[in-house]
Protein backbone atom coordinates (compact mmCIF):
# COMPACT_ATOMS: atom_id res chain seq x y z
CA UNK A 1 0.00 0.00 0.00
CA UNK A 2 2.55 2.61 -1.07
CA UNK A 3 0.17 5.17 -1.53
CA UNK A 4 -1.41 4.58 2.11
CA UNK A 5 -5.03 4.54 0.21
CA UNK A 6 -6.21 1.83 2.88
CA UNK A 7 -7.45 1.83 5.98
CA UNK A 8 -4.59 1.44 8.78
CA UNK A 9 -5.79 -1.60 11.32
CA UNK A 10 -3.82 -2.78 14.16
CA UNK A 11 -1.59 -6.34 13.28
CA UNK A 12 -0.16 -8.67 15.58
CA UNK A 13 3.04 -10.24 14.45
CA UNK A 14 3.94 -13.51 16.24
CA UNK A 15 7.61 -14.95 16.38
CA UNK A 16 8.61 -18.55 17.04
CA UNK A 17 11.95 -19.62 17.84
CA UNK A 18 13.54 -22.40 15.35
CA UNK A 19 16.07 -23.15 18.06
CA UNK A 20 14.74 -22.75 21.56
CA UNK A 21 18.59 -23.00 22.92
CA UNK A 22 19.61 -20.20 21.02
CA UNK A 23 20.36 -18.37 23.64
CA UNK A 24 23.17 -20.53 24.76
CA UNK A 25 24.19 -21.39 21.85
CA UNK A 26 24.82 -17.59 21.14
CA UNK A 27 26.58 -17.06 24.79
CA UNK A 28 23.87 -14.39 26.12
CA UNK A 29 21.87 -14.60 29.07
CA UNK A 30 18.53 -16.54 29.46
CA UNK A 31 15.56 -14.43 29.39
CA UNK A 32 14.63 -12.88 32.44
CA UNK A 33 10.80 -13.49 32.13
CA UNK A 34 11.90 -16.61 32.01
CA UNK A 35 13.22 -16.70 35.42
CA UNK A 36 12.06 -17.93 38.74
CA UNK A 37 10.17 -15.46 40.70
CA UNK A 38 10.18 -14.99 44.88
CA UNK A 39 7.73 -14.16 46.80
CA UNK A 40 9.96 -10.37 48.08
CA UNK A 41 10.44 -9.87 44.06
CA UNK A 42 8.27 -6.32 43.24
CA UNK A 43 4.61 -7.24 45.10
CA UNK A 44 5.57 -3.78 47.45
CA UNK A 45 2.67 -1.42 47.43
CA UNK A 46 4.60 0.96 45.25
CA UNK A 47 5.59 -1.54 42.58
CA UNK A 48 3.38 -4.34 42.63
CA UNK A 49 0.90 -2.81 40.82
CA UNK A 50 3.32 -2.00 37.58
CA UNK A 51 4.55 -5.59 38.09
CA UNK A 52 1.71 -7.48 37.80
CA UNK A 53 -0.55 -5.53 35.52
CA UNK A 54 2.70 -3.47 33.21
CA UNK A 55 3.04 -4.99 29.52
CA UNK A 56 -0.80 -5.84 29.37
CA UNK A 57 -1.67 -6.35 25.24
CA UNK A 58 -4.47 -4.12 25.17
CA UNK A 59 -3.85 -2.81 22.02
CA UNK A 60 -2.18 0.77 23.21
CA UNK A 61 0.38 1.31 25.71
CA UNK A 62 -1.31 4.46 27.20
CA UNK A 63 -4.47 1.72 28.15
CA UNK A 64 -1.80 -0.62 29.46
CA UNK A 65 -0.50 2.10 31.74
CA UNK A 66 -4.18 3.41 32.69
CA UNK A 67 -4.63 -0.43 34.11
CA UNK A 68 -1.45 -0.19 36.23
CA UNK A 69 -2.70 3.37 37.40
CA UNK A 70 -5.95 2.09 38.11
CA UNK A 71 -5.54 -1.09 39.75
CA UNK A 72 -3.07 0.99 41.87
CA UNK A 73 -5.71 3.62 43.14
CA UNK A 74 -8.52 0.90 43.38
CA UNK A 75 -6.08 -1.39 45.70
CA UNK A 76 -5.25 1.42 48.41
CA UNK A 77 -9.44 1.73 49.34
CA UNK A 78 -10.63 -1.79 48.19
CA UNK A 79 -14.60 -2.24 47.80
CA UNK A 80 -15.05 1.79 47.23
CA UNK A 81 -16.23 3.52 44.27
CA UNK A 82 -13.37 4.45 41.93
CA UNK A 83 -14.33 8.00 42.32
CA UNK A 84 -14.13 7.72 46.15
CA UNK A 85 -11.19 6.34 45.94
CA UNK A 86 -9.22 8.68 42.55
CA UNK A 87 -10.30 11.51 45.23
CA UNK A 88 -11.46 14.05 42.97
CA UNK A 89 -8.56 13.58 40.49
CA UNK A 90 -11.02 13.91 37.23
CA UNK A 91 -8.29 12.92 34.33
CA UNK A 92 -7.87 9.60 36.71
CA UNK A 93 -11.50 8.83 36.74
CA UNK A 94 -11.95 9.47 33.03
CA UNK A 95 -9.22 7.51 32.38
CA UNK A 96 -10.49 3.85 34.26
CA UNK A 97 -13.97 4.54 32.53
CA UNK A 98 -12.62 4.67 29.68
CA UNK A 99 -10.73 1.70 30.16
CA UNK A 100 -13.51 -0.01 31.93
CA UNK A 101 -15.97 1.26 28.76
CA UNK A 102 -13.87 0.19 25.67
CA UNK A 103 -15.40 -1.62 22.84
CA UNK A 104 -16.47 -5.15 23.61
CA UNK A 105 -14.62 -6.50 20.23
CA UNK A 106 -11.42 -4.58 21.81
CA UNK A 107 -8.39 -6.15 22.89
CA UNK A 108 -9.59 -5.01 26.88
CA UNK A 109 -10.33 -8.16 27.61
CA UNK A 110 -9.75 -10.12 31.41
CA UNK A 111 -7.80 -12.67 29.68
CA UNK A 112 -5.97 -9.65 28.43
CA UNK A 113 -5.48 -7.93 31.81
CA UNK A 114 -4.82 -10.96 33.89
CA UNK A 115 -1.80 -11.78 31.24
CA UNK A 116 1.06 -10.27 33.22
CA UNK A 117 -0.51 -11.33 36.26
CA UNK A 118 -0.22 -15.21 34.97
CA UNK A 119 3.37 -14.63 33.13
CA UNK A 120 4.06 -13.71 37.56
CA UNK A 121 2.56 -16.42 38.84
CA UNK A 122 4.09 -19.47 36.59
CA UNK A 123 7.53 -17.59 37.46
CA UNK A 124 6.53 -17.97 41.26
CA UNK A 125 5.42 -21.44 40.58
CA UNK A 126 8.54 -22.68 39.34
CA UNK A 127 10.40 -21.76 42.40
CA UNK A 128 8.23 -24.90 44.23
CA UNK A 129 8.99 -28.66 43.20
CA UNK A 130 5.04 -29.21 43.98
CA UNK A 131 2.09 -26.38 43.36
CA UNK A 132 -1.64 -26.98 44.21
CA UNK A 133 -4.03 -25.44 41.26
CA UNK A 134 -7.48 -25.09 42.99
CA UNK A 135 -10.23 -24.75 41.09
CA UNK A 136 -13.54 -23.64 42.38
CA UNK A 137 -16.56 -21.63 41.02
CA UNK A 138 -18.69 -18.87 42.33
CA UNK A 139 -21.75 -17.15 41.34
CA UNK A 140 -21.70 -12.96 40.80
CA UNK A 141 -25.28 -11.80 41.90
CA UNK A 142 -25.92 -8.50 39.53
CA UNK A 143 -30.24 -8.38 39.69
CA UNK A 144 -29.80 -5.08 40.84
CA UNK A 145 -28.32 -3.87 37.29
CA UNK A 146 -31.58 -3.91 35.82
CA UNK A 147 -30.29 -2.28 32.42
CA UNK A 148 -27.16 -4.14 32.00
CA UNK A 149 -26.92 -6.43 29.06
CA UNK A 150 -25.39 -9.92 28.64
CA UNK A 151 -25.68 -11.27 32.20
CA UNK A 152 -27.15 -14.50 32.34
CA UNK A 153 -29.67 -16.83 34.96
CA UNK A 154 -27.86 -17.80 38.01
CA UNK A 155 -30.69 -18.99 40.48
CA UNK A 156 -34.25 -17.86 41.98
CA UNK A 157 -35.17 -16.28 44.71
CA UNK A 158 -37.34 -17.42 47.64
CA UNK A 159 -40.49 -15.95 45.54
CA UNK A 160 -39.14 -17.57 41.90
CA UNK A 161 -37.74 -14.41 40.97
CA UNK A 162 -34.85 -14.76 38.74
CA UNK A 163 -31.52 -14.05 40.13
CA UNK A 164 -29.05 -12.30 37.51
CA UNK A 165 -25.52 -12.33 36.96
CA UNK A 166 -22.27 -14.31 35.93
CA UNK A 167 -20.49 -17.46 37.18
CA UNK A 168 -16.90 -17.01 37.84
CA UNK A 169 -14.60 -20.32 37.39
CA UNK A 170 -11.11 -19.91 38.59
CA UNK A 171 -7.83 -21.29 39.40
CA UNK A 172 -5.74 -20.29 41.85
CA UNK A 173 -1.87 -21.82 42.45
CA UNK A 174 -0.90 -22.15 45.45
CA UNK A 175 1.80 -23.63 47.78
CA UNK A 176 1.92 -26.73 49.71
CA UNK A 177 2.37 -24.55 52.18
CA UNK A 178 -1.07 -22.56 51.89
CA UNK A 179 0.55 -19.63 49.99
CA UNK A 180 -1.57 -17.66 47.07
CA UNK A 181 0.76 -17.23 43.96
CA UNK A 182 -1.33 -15.82 42.11
CA UNK A 183 -4.65 -16.24 39.96
CA UNK A 184 -3.99 -18.73 36.49
CA UNK A 185 -7.32 -18.38 35.32
CA UNK A 186 -10.78 -16.79 35.67
CA UNK A 187 -13.72 -17.87 33.51
CA UNK A 188 -16.80 -15.83 33.15
CA UNK A 189 -20.34 -17.31 31.74
CA UNK A 190 -23.38 -16.26 31.95
CA UNK A 191 -25.36 -19.04 32.56
CA UNK A 192 -28.49 -20.06 31.04
CA UNK A 193 -31.27 -22.65 31.59
CA UNK A 194 -31.99 -25.77 29.92
CA UNK A 195 -34.40 -24.94 26.88
CA UNK A 196 -37.43 -26.51 27.28
CA UNK A 197 -37.41 -27.67 23.42
CA UNK A 198 -34.39 -29.46 24.64
CA UNK A 199 -35.86 -33.01 25.79
CA UNK A 200 -32.40 -34.99 25.76
CA UNK A 201 -31.51 -36.61 29.17
CA UNK A 202 -28.39 -35.19 31.20
CA UNK A 203 -26.81 -38.23 29.48
CA UNK A 204 -27.31 -37.59 25.83
CA UNK A 205 -25.90 -33.81 26.02
CA UNK A 206 -21.42 -33.95 24.96
CA UNK A 207 -19.90 -32.94 28.00
CA UNK A 208 -19.04 -29.71 25.96
CA UNK A 209 -22.19 -28.55 26.39
CA UNK A 210 -22.47 -28.91 29.95
CA UNK A 211 -21.36 -26.59 32.87
CA UNK A 212 -19.22 -29.05 34.35
CA UNK A 213 -17.41 -29.23 31.10
CA UNK A 214 -15.56 -25.72 32.58
CA UNK A 215 -13.77 -28.24 34.90
CA UNK A 216 -12.09 -29.91 32.47
CA UNK A 217 -11.21 -26.81 30.38
CA UNK A 218 -9.01 -25.07 33.42
CA UNK A 219 -7.52 -28.75 33.55
CA UNK A 220 -6.08 -28.85 30.16
CA UNK A 221 -4.67 -25.21 31.00
CA UNK A 222 -2.91 -26.33 33.92
CA UNK A 223 -1.49 -29.45 31.22
CA UNK A 224 -0.54 -26.93 29.22
CA UNK A 225 1.68 -25.64 31.43
CA UNK A 226 3.69 -27.73 32.45
CA UNK A 227 6.07 -27.35 29.28
CA UNK A 228 6.73 -24.05 31.27
CA UNK A 229 8.08 -26.17 34.31
CA UNK A 230 8.97 -29.71 33.82
CA UNK A 231 10.68 -29.76 37.26
CA UNK A 232 7.21 -28.24 39.04
CA UNK A 233 4.60 -30.75 39.83
CA UNK A 234 0.94 -29.72 39.34
CA UNK A 235 -1.82 -30.83 41.60
CA UNK A 236 -5.20 -30.13 40.50
CA UNK A 237 -7.51 -29.86 43.45
CA UNK A 238 -11.55 -29.63 43.15
CA UNK A 239 -14.27 -30.12 45.46
CA UNK A 240 -17.02 -32.69 45.12
CA UNK A 241 -19.01 -30.90 41.97
CA UNK A 242 -15.77 -31.92 40.01
CA UNK A 243 -16.63 -35.73 40.63
CA UNK A 244 -17.39 -37.04 36.89
CA UNK A 245 -15.97 -39.87 35.46
CA UNK A 246 -14.85 -37.69 31.83
CA UNK A 247 -12.86 -35.46 33.97
CA UNK A 248 -10.34 -38.27 35.05
CA UNK A 249 -11.05 -39.73 31.58
CA UNK A 250 -9.01 -36.81 30.85
CA UNK A 251 -6.69 -36.95 32.91
CA UNK A 252 -6.06 -40.74 31.60
CA UNK A 253 -4.98 -38.90 28.37
CA UNK A 254 -3.23 -35.84 29.93
CA UNK A 255 -1.41 -37.60 33.07
CA UNK A 256 1.14 -34.54 33.29
CA UNK A 257 -0.95 -32.93 35.39
CA UNK A 258 -2.20 -35.32 38.88
CA UNK A 259 -6.04 -35.11 40.15
CA UNK A 260 -7.02 -34.41 43.94
CA UNK A 261 -11.15 -34.41 44.01
CA UNK A 262 -13.58 -34.97 46.69
CA UNK A 263 -15.49 -38.31 46.14
CA UNK A 264 -19.07 -37.05 46.05
CA UNK A 265 -20.82 -40.31 43.95
CA UNK A 266 -20.70 -43.59 45.59
CA UNK A 267 -20.05 -45.21 42.32
CA UNK A 268 -19.66 -48.45 41.35
CA UNK A 269 -16.40 -50.95 41.31
CA UNK A 270 -14.83 -53.34 38.84
CA UNK A 271 -15.11 -55.54 41.56
CA UNK A 272 -18.63 -55.34 41.44
CA UNK A 273 -18.68 -53.00 45.29
CA UNK A 274 -19.19 -50.02 45.93
CA UNK A 275 -16.87 -47.10 45.92
CA UNK A 276 -16.84 -46.37 49.95
CA UNK A 277 -17.47 -49.57 50.95
CA UNK A 278 -14.28 -50.75 49.21
CA UNK A 279 -12.09 -48.27 50.92
CA UNK A 280 -14.53 -48.43 54.07
CA UNK A 281 -14.00 -52.21 54.18
CA UNK A 282 -10.32 -52.00 54.33
CA UNK A 283 -8.03 -52.03 58.06
CA UNK A 284 -7.32 -48.83 59.37
CA UNK A 285 -3.80 -47.54 58.39
CA UNK A 286 -3.61 -44.51 60.90
CA UNK A 287 -5.06 -42.37 63.33
CA UNK A 288 -5.23 -38.42 63.53
CA UNK A 289 -6.38 -35.59 64.92
CA UNK A 290 -8.21 -33.11 63.47
CA UNK A 291 -9.25 -29.51 65.08
CA UNK A 292 -12.79 -28.81 63.51
CA UNK A 293 -13.05 -24.78 64.32
CA UNK A 294 -16.02 -23.22 65.96
CA UNK A 295 -19.09 -22.31 63.67
CA UNK A 296 -21.51 -19.91 64.61
CA UNK A 297 -25.32 -20.37 63.39
CA UNK A 298 -26.35 -18.86 60.44
CA UNK A 299 -30.21 -19.05 59.71
CA UNK A 300 -31.48 -19.61 56.00
CA UNK A 301 -30.86 -16.68 53.20
CA UNK A 302 -32.14 -17.02 49.89
CA UNK A 303 -29.98 -20.31 48.34
CA UNK A 304 -27.94 -20.89 51.57
CA UNK A 305 -29.37 -23.40 53.70
CA UNK A 306 -29.69 -22.72 57.54
CA UNK A 307 -26.51 -23.75 59.75
CA UNK A 308 -26.64 -25.07 63.07
CA UNK A 309 -23.93 -23.54 65.67
CA UNK A 310 -20.95 -25.47 65.88
CA UNK A 311 -18.80 -25.84 68.85
CA UNK A 312 -14.90 -26.10 68.59
CA UNK A 313 -13.23 -29.41 69.41
CA UNK A 314 -10.62 -32.02 68.76
CA UNK A 315 -11.99 -34.96 66.47
CA UNK A 316 -10.56 -38.46 66.52
CA UNK A 317 -10.27 -39.85 63.25
CA UNK A 318 -9.56 -43.13 61.10
CA UNK A 319 -7.53 -42.90 58.01
CA UNK A 320 -7.71 -45.75 55.15
CA UNK A 321 -6.95 -45.86 51.56
CA UNK A 322 -7.17 -48.40 49.02
CA UNK A 323 -6.82 -48.39 45.33
CA UNK A 324 -9.70 -49.14 43.28
CA UNK A 325 -11.12 -49.20 39.24
CA UNK A 326 -13.91 -47.28 38.69
CA UNK A 327 -16.46 -48.41 36.08
CA UNK A 328 -17.30 -46.58 33.50
CA UNK A 329 -21.37 -44.75 33.55
CA UNK A 330 -23.81 -46.55 31.50
CA UNK A 331 -23.27 -43.96 28.29
CA UNK A 332 -19.54 -44.50 28.42
CA UNK A 333 -19.62 -48.14 28.43
CA UNK A 334 -16.77 -47.85 25.63
CA UNK A 335 -14.43 -46.73 27.57
CA UNK A 336 -12.32 -48.41 30.20
CA UNK A 337 -12.36 -48.28 34.02
CA UNK A 338 -10.07 -45.93 35.24
CA UNK A 339 -7.74 -46.89 38.10
CA UNK A 340 -7.91 -44.23 41.18
CA UNK A 341 -6.44 -44.38 44.81
CA UNK A 342 -9.43 -43.16 47.30
CA UNK A 343 -9.00 -41.84 50.71
CA UNK A 344 -11.15 -42.30 53.79
CA UNK A 345 -11.23 -40.16 56.42
CA UNK A 346 -14.06 -40.93 59.04
CA UNK A 347 -14.85 -40.19 62.73
CA UNK A 348 -16.18 -43.73 64.25
CA UNK A 349 -16.70 -42.31 67.76
CA UNK A 350 -18.09 -39.04 67.88
CA UNK A 351 -19.18 -36.85 70.65
CA UNK A 352 -23.58 -37.56 71.08
CA UNK A 353 -25.76 -35.69 69.14
CA UNK A 354 -22.78 -34.06 66.91
CA UNK A 355 -22.49 -35.59 63.04
CA UNK A 356 -19.23 -37.55 62.44
CA UNK A 357 -16.59 -36.16 59.53
CA UNK A 358 -16.06 -37.80 57.24
CA UNK A 359 -14.72 -37.86 53.49
CA UNK A 360 -13.14 -39.57 50.40
CA UNK A 361 -10.90 -38.38 48.44
CA UNK A 362 -10.23 -39.58 45.24
CA UNK A 363 -6.63 -39.05 43.43
CA UNK A 364 -4.61 -40.02 40.52
CA UNK A 365 -1.41 -39.75 43.05
CA UNK A 366 0.36 -42.83 43.80
CA UNK A 367 0.00 -43.79 47.84
CA UNK A 368 2.13 -45.94 48.99
CA UNK A 369 2.51 -45.16 52.43
CA UNK A 370 0.58 -43.41 55.45
CA UNK A 371 3.03 -39.98 54.90
CA UNK A 372 1.38 -39.90 51.37
CA UNK A 373 -2.10 -40.63 52.32
CA UNK A 374 -1.38 -37.51 54.86
CA UNK A 375 -0.29 -35.15 52.45
CA UNK A 376 -3.24 -35.77 50.43
CA UNK A 377 -5.43 -34.84 53.22
CA UNK A 378 -3.18 -31.52 54.03
CA UNK A 379 -3.25 -30.69 50.51
CA UNK A 380 -6.99 -30.80 49.90
CA UNK A 381 -7.69 -28.73 53.50
CA UNK A 382 -5.63 -25.61 51.78
CA UNK A 383 -8.64 -25.80 49.20
CA UNK A 384 -10.20 -23.83 51.21
CA UNK A 385 -8.15 -20.92 50.57
CA UNK A 386 -10.02 -20.54 47.11
CA UNK A 387 -13.15 -20.15 49.23
CA UNK A 388 -11.49 -17.75 51.20
CA UNK A 389 -10.44 -15.84 48.06
CA UNK A 390 -13.97 -15.65 47.12
CA UNK A 391 -14.73 -13.59 50.18
CA UNK A 392 -12.37 -11.33 49.80
CA UNK A 393 -13.71 -10.53 46.64
CA UNK A 394 -17.20 -10.20 47.69
CA UNK A 395 -16.91 -8.84 50.86
CA UNK A 396 -13.70 -7.02 51.28
CA UNK A 397 -13.29 -5.81 47.01
CA UNK A 398 -17.31 -6.23 46.71
CA UNK A 399 -17.29 -6.46 42.91
CA UNK A 400 -20.87 -7.57 43.36
CA UNK A 401 -21.52 -3.75 43.79
CA UNK A 402 -19.89 -2.43 40.93
CA UNK A 403 -22.17 -1.21 38.35
CA UNK A 404 -21.25 -1.45 34.48
CA UNK A 405 -24.02 -1.52 31.16
CA UNK A 406 -22.46 -4.68 30.11
CA UNK A 407 -21.46 -7.77 31.13
CA UNK A 408 -17.89 -7.77 29.60
CA UNK A 409 -17.35 -4.74 31.53
CA UNK A 410 -18.17 -6.27 34.62
CA UNK A 411 -15.95 -9.00 34.07
CA UNK A 412 -12.91 -6.11 33.56
CA UNK A 413 -13.43 -4.19 36.19
CA UNK A 414 -13.70 -7.95 38.35
CA UNK A 415 -10.54 -8.63 36.27
CA UNK A 416 -8.70 -5.89 38.42
CA UNK A 417 -9.91 -6.93 41.69
CA UNK A 418 -9.13 -10.42 41.32
CA UNK A 419 -5.53 -9.78 41.60
CA UNK A 420 -6.06 -7.34 44.29
CA UNK A 421 -8.26 -9.51 46.43
CA UNK A 422 -5.38 -12.19 45.86
CA UNK A 423 -2.43 -9.45 47.27
CA UNK A 424 -4.36 -9.08 50.55
CA UNK A 425 -4.67 -13.03 50.73
CA UNK A 426 -1.16 -12.51 50.37
CA UNK A 427 0.08 -10.00 53.20
CA UNK A 428 -2.32 -11.94 55.09
CA UNK A 429 -0.90 -15.29 54.94
CA UNK A 430 2.97 -14.54 54.05
CA UNK A 431 3.02 -12.20 57.63
CA UNK A 432 1.77 -15.56 59.24
CA UNK A 433 3.88 -18.33 57.30
CA UNK A 434 7.51 -16.12 56.56
CA UNK A 435 7.02 -13.33 59.27
CA UNK A 436 11.07 -12.85 59.16
CA UNK A 437 10.63 -11.23 55.51
CA UNK A 438 11.34 -7.53 55.69
CA UNK A 439 8.32 -5.30 55.75
CA UNK A 440 9.22 -3.20 52.71
CA UNK A 441 8.35 -7.12 50.91
CA UNK A 442 4.36 -6.03 50.84
CA UNK A 443 4.85 -2.14 52.52
CA UNK A 444 5.55 0.99 50.79
CA UNK A 445 8.15 3.34 52.53
CA UNK A 446 4.92 6.02 53.33
CA UNK A 447 3.33 2.82 54.88
CA UNK A 448 6.03 1.90 56.77
CA UNK A 449 6.43 4.77 58.43
CA UNK A 450 3.11 5.31 59.29
CA UNK A 451 2.82 2.10 61.04
CA UNK A 452 6.21 3.05 62.54
CA UNK A 453 4.62 5.99 64.30
CA UNK A 454 1.63 3.73 65.13
CA UNK A 455 3.82 0.61 66.10
CA UNK A 456 5.58 3.24 68.95
CA UNK A 457 2.52 4.48 70.21
CA UNK A 458 1.19 0.82 70.71
CA UNK A 459 4.56 0.45 72.50
CA UNK A 460 5.61 -2.14 69.79
CA UNK A 461 8.86 -2.64 67.49
CA UNK A 462 8.55 -2.68 63.18
CA UNK A 463 11.63 -4.76 61.61
CA UNK A 464 10.03 -7.07 60.06
CA UNK A 465 6.66 -8.34 57.85
CA UNK A 466 4.91 -10.18 60.58
CA UNK A 467 4.97 -7.69 62.97
CA UNK A 468 3.94 -4.96 59.93
CA UNK A 469 0.87 -7.05 59.31
CA UNK A 470 -0.11 -7.45 62.52
CA UNK A 471 -0.28 -3.89 63.22
CA UNK A 472 -2.56 -3.50 60.25
CA UNK A 473 -4.90 -6.03 61.39
CA UNK A 474 -4.91 -4.06 64.88
CA UNK A 475 -5.80 -1.02 62.79
CA UNK A 476 -8.73 -3.06 61.65
CA UNK A 477 -9.77 -3.81 64.93
CA UNK A 478 -7.67 -7.38 65.96
CA UNK A 479 -7.19 -7.19 69.31
CA UNK A 480 -4.46 -10.02 69.86
CA UNK A 481 -5.21 -11.94 72.63
CA UNK A 482 -3.39 -15.21 73.78
CA UNK A 483 -5.95 -17.38 73.15
CA UNK A 484 -6.94 -15.45 69.44
CA UNK A 485 -6.00 -17.24 66.24
CA UNK A 486 -3.43 -15.16 64.00
CA UNK A 487 -5.38 -12.32 61.99
CA UNK A 488 -7.67 -13.34 59.06
CA UNK A 489 -8.34 -11.63 55.64
CA UNK A 490 -11.24 -9.48 56.97
CA UNK A 491 -9.43 -7.63 59.79
CA UNK A 492 -6.86 -7.44 56.57
CA UNK A 493 -9.04 -5.45 54.58
CA UNK A 494 -10.45 -3.37 56.96
CA UNK A 495 -7.16 -2.22 58.27
CA UNK A 496 -5.73 -1.79 55.28
CA UNK A 497 -7.87 0.37 54.20
CA UNK A 498 -7.73 2.87 57.08
CA UNK A 499 -4.34 2.29 56.78
CA UNK A 500 -4.30 4.59 53.49
CA UNK A 501 -6.45 6.92 54.83
CA UNK A 502 -3.86 7.57 58.02
CA UNK A 503 -1.00 7.12 54.93
CA UNK A 504 -3.16 10.46 53.19
CA UNK A 505 -3.62 12.04 56.48
CA UNK A 506 0.12 11.93 57.02
CA UNK A 507 0.91 13.06 53.89
CA UNK A 508 -1.02 16.20 53.98
CA UNK A 509 0.84 16.91 57.48
CA UNK A 510 3.97 16.42 55.88
CA UNK A 511 3.02 18.94 53.41
CA UNK A 512 2.00 21.41 55.88
CA UNK A 513 4.79 21.16 57.88
CA UNK A 514 7.11 21.37 55.53
CA UNK A 515 5.19 25.01 54.36
CA UNK A 516 5.78 25.77 57.97
CA UNK A 517 9.57 24.59 57.93
CA UNK A 518 8.49 21.70 61.13
CA UNK A 519 10.72 19.23 61.42
CA UNK A 520 8.37 16.01 60.35
CA UNK A 521 9.57 13.51 62.73
CA UNK A 522 9.03 15.60 65.40
CA UNK A 523 5.68 14.40 65.47
CA UNK A 524 6.77 10.69 65.66
CA UNK A 525 8.58 11.64 69.40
Amino acid sequence: DRDRAMEESVKEIYVYPLEHSFRTLMGVPPNDCDRELAFDDSIAADTWAAAEFGGAPLGDARLTQRLVTSAAITATQPGRAFCGTAKGDLPAVKGHYRLIESPDDSAVTPENILLPHRERTVRRMKAHETVLCVQDGTDLNYSGLAQCTGLGTIGTNQTGAKSRGLHLHSTLAITTAGIPLGVLRAQFTAPEKKSKKDDRPSSAIPIEEKKTFRWIESFRDCVKLTAEMPSTQLVSVMDREADFFELFDEQRRNPKVELLVRAKHNRGTADDAKLFDAVGQTPVRSSLRIKVPRQSARPKKSKQKARPERKARTAEVALRYHRVELRPPPNLQDREPISLWVIQVVEEHPPKGVEPLEWFLLTTLEIDSVEQAEACLRWYCLRWRIEDWHRVLKSGCRIEALAHKTAERLSRAIAINLVIAWRIMLMTLLGREQPELPAEVLFSDLEIQVLAAFAKKKTKSLTQLGEAVRLVAQIGGYLGRKKDPPPGHQVMWQGYFQLQLMCEGYLLRDNRDRDQDVPVLSRLN
